[in-house]
């Protein structure tokens, strides 16, 4: 596989970031990630907008926003011919050692309750189950809430 390049989102990046939501996050739901949403966490100074490329191309995603004692992971999106190759977990490591830099030593995330595959890679992250929320995704779905304690070092990242 080619070198996967990690970087904040580029101008001109948020379509294709909205389009790979609605299709491998948001599928089944109406879209919540659209690209004007997109375009201003970029530019929102509390959160970041990360791209995972390949080959140039855009693999992957993840949208954080960063609050004062913890952070939240809003979207997560790694193309399926992508998956399995770690750029969800590169995505991952980056915007918690962003989050540490700023002090921040807690991320929360939500993951839809039918989601096993997302369940299992946050799990082996070192992400806990801390909830469940009935009708989280737009009164339709379920969701599961995880959480990470960022000062505790897991060997297996």
């Amino acid at each position: 596989m080619d070198a996967i390049q990690i970087a904040p989102a580029r101008r001109g990046d948020a379509a294709r970031l909205a389009s790979m939501s609605r299709r491998l996050v948001e599928a089944g739901l109406e879209a919540c990630w659209t690209e004007d949403r997109v375009e201003r966490e970029r530019k929102n100074p509390d959160s970041v907008v990360l791209t995972a490329r390949v080959a140039g191309s855009i693999g992957g995603f993840a949208i954080m926003q960063y609050g004062d004692e913890a952070a939240h992971l809003s979207v997560l999106a790694v193309e399926p011919i992508h998956q399995r190759h770690g750029i969800g977990r590169k995505l991952v490591a980056w915007l918690e050692d962003t989050a540490r830099g700023a002090g921040v030593f807690c991320v929360r995330l939500e993951v839809r309750d039918t989601n096993h595959g997302a369940r299992r890679f946050y799990t082996a992250l070192g992400y806990a189950e801390r909830g469940w929320v009935r009708g989280y995704y737009q009164a339709h779905e379920d969701a599961l809430r995880f959480e990470r304690d960022l000062r505790v070092r897991d060997a297996s990242v």
